[in-house]
């Protein structure tokens, strides 16, 4: 993606809701070579850092009500968390928790687009979100996979003022003009129960070899390697505790 740091309205932050926490840390670290650091406080219920170098890039968590599913999730940065909770209600979407002050770091809520995508707000305090974007092992791009195209497209824009540069063959968003994700029609190319939702993509060296290390660790490839026509290396991939990702390499990487 073209943003390279957190700016209001683009992605700033993904997190990852895991059955297995312990599991998870070693399967990043193997896969992105992250650096796991887990919050000693007990009120923190157990929210792990991933780091590279001493960038903040991701962050790993037990599931917190059991209605909660094995996911990765994505944050948008917003300067006011309540008003633009207000945006989302009013274009059609819902707010499902917050917005809530986290500690002194910022304050965030989880919301869900009209088509039944669920995404977060982040309003940052002293904490802006991810310290390094678009390098291997980090967040490098953002997909909503929805049914409804058009009303997903009124609904984001509508809340964040993107950008919208859009082809018959795919939909990108952007802030001011600076692409930073998509959007895909599901189709009948998604099993009817799976629903609409946002998926993160990392940058990595080889996408193939993070396929091959996925699935020796008992994860699954679920979109085989892939080059694009815009000279991407793409594949979609699920964890071991079944939460899906994606991993591209792009050309100007060598």
């Amino acid at each position: 993606m073209k943003i390279d740091k957190p700016v209001p309205g683009g992605p700033c932050w993904t997190e990852l809701g895991t059955s297995d926490l312990e599991g998870a840390k070693r399967f990043y670290a193997e896969l992105f070579g992250w650096r796991p650091e887990t919050d000693p406080r007990q009120e923190a219920g157990g929210y792990t850092v991933a780091h590279l170098g001493d960038a903040a890039v991701a962050a790993l968590s037990p599931l917190y009500q059991e209605s909660q599913p094995v996911a990765w999730n994505v944050s948008f940065a917003v300067t006011d968390a309540d008003t633009a909770g207000r945006r989302v209600e009013e274009a059609g979407g819902t707010v499902v928790l917050g917005p809530m002050d986290v500690f002194d770091v910022g304050r965030f809520a989880v919301a869900v687009d009209p088509t039944g995508a669920a995404f977060q707000l982040w309003q940052a305090r002293s904490f802006p979100g991810a310290g390094l974007f678009n390098a291997p092992g980090t967040l490098g791009w953002v997909e909503l996979a929805t049914r409804e195209t058009e009303r997903a497209r009124d609904f984001y824009t509508s809340v964040f003022d993107w950008s919208v540069n859009a082809s018959q063959a795919y939909t990108q968003w952007g802030v001011d003009g600076e692409d930073f994700g998509g959007m895909l029609d599901m189709g009948d190319r998604f099993p009817p129960e799976v629903p609409a939702h946002w998926l993160p993509y990392f940058a990595v060296d080889d996408v193939d070899a993070a396929a091959d290390v996925t699935a020796r660790a008992d994860g699954a490839v679920t979109m085989a390697p892939a080059s694009m026509p815009n000279g991407r290396r793409i594949a979609v991939l699920r964890d071991p505790q079944g939460a899906a990702f994606g991993v591209y390499r792009a050309p100007d990487e060598g």
